[in-house]
This record gives C-alpha cells, structure tokens and sequence, in this order.
C-alpha cells in the first residue's frame, strides 16, 4: 500500500490511499483523521486498508480522485519523534579526510545518530526557505522507515518487524553553520532545518524483491537544475541497515508509533555514481585538486529526489523543490 497526505487536512495533513502507478487516490478521513492515526492503530485497520488498495488497483473505486503531488503534505505533516542516523559511514569518512580529521574507528561499529526536527516537516514540493546563501546550503538524499510501537531494547532480530512504511528524505543541511555547533560539543540545531519528504510513504512488500526486510536495492537519484549529481544504490555501502538503527534508538528508550529514522546520506565508494549531496562532491574535489569547485546551493536552484525500481516507475514520487531566499515573518502594524 502507499499513503500520502492533504494539506488540507491542517498541522496532521488528511490520509490517502495512493495506487502503484501514483495515478488515483481514494480518501481515508471517514476511516482515521491523519496516517499518524492510522500507525497507531495499524493492526486493526489494516484489513480494510487492503481491500480498499485491492479495489483500487483493480479500477472498480469509482470514488477515486486523480493523485496530484503538488497537493501533498509530507505523508506524515510532523512527528513525534524524528532520528537521523548515519548509516553510510563511507560518507562520513570521505568528510572527515578531507578537512584532515581522523576517523575513530567506533564509527564503523557504533551508529551516530541525532535527534532532528520533526515538528513541521515540508511536503515534497514546498521550497527550501533559507535567509542567506552564505550558511551553505545542502540537500541529502536519504531513505527513512516509518514505525509502530517499538518497546525500549528491543533486538536487530526483532526491530524489523516494526517497519510500517518506508519514503525518501532531503535532509536540508547549512554546511557552513555545521562546525560552529558541533564545535560545542552539543549537536545540530540551527544548521537542521525542516526537511522535505516525497508524496508516499509505502509499505515493505509494495518493494518487492528489492527489500530484504533490512536494506533497499534500488539507486537513489538526485538532481540539480536537470543535471543528475549522484544515483548510488541505496543497499551498497551501507554499514548499519534499519534493524539495526531501531535497536541502537530503542537502547534507552521506547519508540512511539511514528517514529522516523532516517538512514543519513546514501553513499558510495564508487566515484562514477556521484553523491547524494553537495558536501561529498566538494570533498572529493578538495582531496583531488586541493580545492572545492562546485557550490553549495543558491537562491533559484532546484533540487529533486526520486527513486525507481526496476521497471523504471518511480516509487515514491519525486521531491522537486526550488530553494528560496526567507524574507522573514510578516511585519506587524
């Protein structure tokens, strides 16, 4: 099954039930209010969920309306709890030996994982607002899962079983207001904007044979103004899957059902699939020519994340955003 969600619907976004091809839609408010309403209460809905995508899919729900992205809040408007990881630790070493950092050989068995914004998530067409060019402004490609109820110390073994829906992120990061704040020795905050989410999030067997119940093997392609910056598949490289993200946040801690963990940057070693953000270009060009060359992103840019399988549709629907300059909150008279 795939799901999206109304703006119209308010701060909680108004449920849809999304055909395959991402053509029709049907409805979901007489059945649950918002998807976060529908996570919470998966087991007993799902039922009628099924037969209501098994009606769609075949044609015979007349009710159906034509599925319009551009209408589509994040498939979950906010969340109650939203942690990056960073899964592809390739990425973060290919970071850190550009700026000369050695990397503490933990990173490769321990994940890093923060907890971000996941109060106001941005829809797949919203514009990156940033009021100034000169924070360094990024996009990252990422895969996220969707949870129900995961109880605190629950195993890798088990913490798969709790994957409900899976989408793409663009971890909109400003590079140049990271240092300062790691430099404190307390995390991301200011340099951790919202982030934008595709129109659907889908459920694991809508991937077919591409989805092992860990890992995802389909390339994740990013674009800038039309020109394509990376396409690595999503399960090479990749250090920690989603099972083993979920026990390292469910240590201390029960997750609601909710829940976003996202994968952190997909990436490869292999050079001749580029990136899946601006930073790693510009660290594969300072380690070659001493220097960057390419720029982080500017004011009428246009960056768009999308993935397809192997028959070439697209799976979640693409993020397609323009990146704006904040002219700030209203003046009040």
């Amino acid at each position: 099954m795939k799901f999206a969600s109304l703006r119209e619907g308010g701060r909680n976004g108004s449920p849809l039930l999304v055909d395959r091809a991402l053509r029709r839609c049907l409805r979901l408010e007489n059945l649950a209010p918002s998807l976060q309403r529908i996570l919470e209460d998966w087991d007993r809905l799902t039922p009628e969920l099924e037969r209501l995508s098994a009606r769609l899919e075949a044609g015979g729900a007349p009710e159906a309306e034509p599925f319009d992205p551009a209408a589509c809040a994040a498939p979950l408007p906010r969340a109650y709890q939203f942690a990056d990881a960073s899964a592809y630790v390739t990425h973060v070493e290919l970071v850190r030996k550009a700026r000369g950092a050695e990397m503490p050989p933990s990173f490769w068995t321990d994940p890093l994982m923060y907890q971000g914004l996941s109060d106001r998530f941005l829809g797949p067409q919203e514009p990156i607002a940033v009021a100034d060019e000169a924070w360094g402004i990024d996009f990252e490609a990422e895969l996220a899962v969707i949870l129900d109820d995961v109880p605190m110390a629950v195993s890798p073994t088990a913490a798969g079983q709790h994957i409900r829906l899976i989408t793409l992120i663009n971890d909109v990061s400003l590079r140049n207001l990271i240092p300062g704040e790691l430099a404190k020795g307390f995390g991301f905050f200011q340099s951790k904007p919202a982030n934008a989410f595709a129109p659907v999030a889908v459920t694991p067997d809508e991937l077919g044979p591409a989805w092992n119940g860990a890992r995802l093997a389909l390339p994740l392609v990013s674009q800038v103004n039309g020109e394509e910056v990376g396409h690595p598949d999503a399960s090479v490289d990749l250090t920690f899957d989603f099972p083993t993200l979920i026990a390292h946040a469910a240590r201390t801690r029960a997750l609601s059902a909710g829940t976003v963990i996202g994968s952190g940057t997909v990436a490869n070693q292999d050079p001749a699939v580029g990136s899946s953000c601006l930073a790693e270009i510009r660290m594969r060009e300072t380690l070659d020519k001493g220097e960057p060359e390419t720029s982080f992103l500017r004011f009428g840019d246009r960056v768009r994340i999308e993935m397809y399988d192997a028959e070439g549709r697209s799976v979640f629907g693409a993020i397609d955003q323009p990146v704006v300059q904040y002219e700030g909150p209203p003046a009040v008279e």
